[in-house]
Formats: structure tokens, sequence, C-alpha cells
């Protein structure tokens, strides 16, 4: 079985990486920051010092001697920045007027600036800053700091700046989770009251939802409830209503079942046979329609609409009538100006037809005229005769049986309402009595 994702663990998932990547980037950046100012750092110690060594005066040559030979010098080293540099002090004919340090022994040279000079042995790098006293260049200070002396000073100011973050982190990272949990509690209501919904007798959404990005998914459950609602009442009112009409059937063949078994031969035998018939044929009719609404019902839910032509469908229908029409003494025609082409499920809209024409036929007497008419530019289709209400024929006139059901005209509306048409019955045109008629949504814009 597959795992759920947790959209709050993906969302922390997420929040967590980008901000990773994120304090990485300043991390390193600062990092890369703090040495590059360190390094700007040391030099200007370097510069500093050689400004001040400049402006003292050290005497004649060998006046002073070695400052790194005094004792205890390396007890004044206590401050993390402070650093131990060498001072190198020329006269103008590059004789050494003063040393002090631990830098080597560097020999003289009348340019000045910065420079890294290996000296010793083995060769170490060492940063140098060399400058003359002013044009007269009577005395050159050079100023020398170890490089990797410099390296540790800039390493330390780099993780003195970088480390923080690392503390820090976690506590973002902790109060980032909780912000988002927070933020999600409205989606774990929701969830919980979609989760309450009855779906035997669905209600709206009772806990308020402010939040503007719920609006539409309250909105579109609530529709759907009221959608679900409504459908399950039409099918339950038309289940109660195709049950009436099946058990008043069945009664009757139980009935005339019993009075055939109690009659003796004779005796009225003939009628009662049929009116066995009679509710044999409108039993099955309503099991029919019954089937017919299964059939539209699974049909909505499991296949997806296709381009389909009603012309064609129609006239196949009609075709498929034919020889029932000719049998019952009915005229049956097809009226159609050519394709009527529409977004439907093809065996639905023929079952539409094939149920109007059925009914037109079973409700009107012998010598009726039964006409499909189809209007694509109206986006229209109808079944009309020339009978009228049953009531309107004359008595003498010879009548095909009618069942009396208008299970099969809930069985047009429920497949109408599939295709966002609408069914009802209108007024006639010239010639006929009666005419049932569906019509379709306007065809899309073809842009």
């Amino acid at each position: 079985m597959k795992l759920q994702r947790s959209l709050t663990l993906s969302l922390m998932a997420w929040a967590f990486g980008a901000l990773l990547m994120v304090w990485g980037g300043f991390v390193v950046l600062g990092y890369r920051t703090g040495i590059h100012e360190a390094d700007e750092l040391t030099d200007g110690h370097l510069a500093s010092v050689a400004l001040l060594q400049l402006a003292q005066n050290p005497g004649p040559v060998g006046a002073r001697g070695d400052v790194a030979s005094l004792p205890g010098l390396s007890s004044l080293k206590s401050h993390d920045y402070q650093r131990s540099m060498s001072v190198v002090v020329w006269n103008a004919a590059g004789e050494v007027l003063l040393r002090t340090g631990e830098a080597p022994a560097v020999s003289f040279k009348p340019d000045e600036g910065f420079e890294t000079l290996q000296l010793g042995t083995p060769p170490v790098a060492w940063r140098a800053f060399s400058r003359w006293d002013g044009p007269a260049r009577q005395k050159k200070v050079m100023v020398l700091l170890g490089i990797s002396e410099r390296d540790d000073l800039a390493r330390d100011i780099a993780e003195q700046v970088a480390e923080p973050g690392f503390w820090l982190l976690p506590v973002v990272a902790l109060a980032l989770g909780l912000a988002i949990r927070r933020g999600l509690r409205p989606l774990y209501a929701l969830a919980r009251d979609v989760d309450a919904l009855d779906i035997h007798q669905p209600a709206p959404l009772r806990s308020p939802h402010p939040q503007r990005e719920f609006t539409a998914v309250v909105n579109s459950i609530n529709t759907l409830a009221a959608r679900y609602q409504a459908a399950v009442s039409r099918e339950r009112d038309l289940a109660s209503e195709l049950a009436h009409e099946l058990r008043t059937p069945l009664a009757s063949l139980t009935l005339q079942a019993h009075a055939l078994r109690e009659a003796g031969p004779g005796g009225g035998n003939e009628q009662r046979l049929v009116q066995l018939e009679r509710d044999a044929l409108r039993a099955g009719q309503v099991l029919s329609n019954l089937l017919a609404l299964a059939r539209a019902s699974r049909t909505e839910l499991v296949e997806a609409m296709q381009e389909v032509d009603l012309d064609a469908i129609a006239r196949v229908e009609v075709g498929d009538f034919g020889q029932a029409a000719l049998d019952s003494g009915h005229e049956l025609a097809l009226a159609s100006p050519g394709p009527f082409a529409l977004s439907g499920h093809p065996v639905l809209l023929a079952l539409v037809l094939r149920n109007l024409i059925e009914n037109a036929l079973s409700h009107t007497p012998a010598g009726t005229s039964v006409e499909v008419q189809l209007d694509p530019q109206a986006r229209w289709l109808q079944v009309c005769d020339t009978a009228g209400p049953a009531s309107d024929a004359p008595a003498s006139a010879p009548r095909h049986h009618a069942l009396g059901l208008g299970s099969g005209h809930r069985v047009v509306e429920k497949i109408a309402a599939i295709h966002n048409a609408r069914f009802a019955e209108v007024p006639a045109p010239a010639g006929f009595r009666r005419c049932y008629r569906v019509v379709f949504d306007a065809a899309p814009a073809v842009t």
C-alpha cells in the first residue's frame, strides 16, 4: 500500500530546503567577506605601523638592538587580534638602522608598497609593506607579517561572522515549522468538515472558512453537495414512482392469474388473457425504463462525451421502428435538413429518440402520423403526432393499446439533463396535434 504524502511535511521540507540554501549562501558569502576584510585589515595595520615608525628617530646605526631579543616580549601578545609584526629600517645607503620581530633578514630594495616575499630557509611567505620617509629618501621602513598568521586572523574573523548563523539556523527552522503548522490550521479544519459530511444527507459546510484561498473550494463542495442531494432526491422520487407503476401491473397479473385458475373453461377467459398480456407488457416497459435510467446514470459517470451526428442517429432509430409502425397502422417519418453535430453520448441520445417514438406509437390510434423533426440551427429535436390526447380520439377509432406510462418521459428528462438540455411539451406545428421537444444548448463558437 502506497503511503500518502503529508502536505505539512512537504511544505516544511521545501521551506527548510530553501532556507538552508539561502542560509548556506549567506554563510559562504560572510566567510569569504570576513577573509577579505581581514586581509584588508592586516594590510592597513602594516601601513599604519610603517607610518608610525617613520615618525620616530631611530638614532645612529646600531644605536638600538633587536627588539625581538628583549625578554618577556611573547607575554605582551595577549589579544586575539594582536599580531607579531616585524620591522626593518634602512638608511639611504641600504644600511639597517633597526630590525625587530621574527622575520628573517630582508635584502634592501629601493621599491616601496605592498608585496609578498618568500624569506628564510625553507622559504616562508611574508606580507610586507615598505615606504620611504619622503622625497629626500633618507630612511626606508618595511613592516612584515607572516602570511600564515594573517590567514589565521582572517579565518578567526570569518568564523566569528559565520558562527552565529549555524546557531541561529535550528531556531529559525523550528519557528518556521511552527508557523507553517499554524498557518495550515484552517486547512485541517476544512478537511475535518469535509470528512464529517454525511454522503446520505449532504449539508453545506458548517464551520466558517474566511480565507480567500478556501472560498472556491468551500463553494464547490457546497455546490456538489446540493447537486448530489437534488440528484438523490430526484432518483428517490423516480424510484418511488416506478415502483408504484410496477406494483399495479404485478397486482393485476396476480388477480388475473387467480381468476383464470378459479374460472372453468370459457367464461371470459379470453378477455382475462388479453388483460394478462397488457399487464405483462406494462411491467416489462417499467423494467425497461428502470434499466434505461440505470444505464444513463452509469454512462454519465464513466463515459466521456463525444462529437456525434444526431441526424445519423435519428435515421437509424426511425428505420428500426419502421416495421413496428407498419404493424400498428402508423405513418412514421423523419424531417431533417441534414447533419446535426453536438457533443453527447450517442447511446443515450438514441435512447431519447427510441422512448419518444415508442411513446408516440403506443399512445396514438392506428392511422396516426408520427414525425421526428430536427433543426440544427435552433438546436432541437422533437417528435410530433396528429392524434392529440387520447380523449380526443373517437370511441369507435381502432387504437393501439396504450400503457399509460410517464416513466418513458422521465428517462428522456434525465438524459436531457445529462446533456444540459431541456425537455418539455411544446405547441405543435401546423398539421400536428401534440409535440415533445428536447432543446440543446448553443454550440460553442469556433475560434
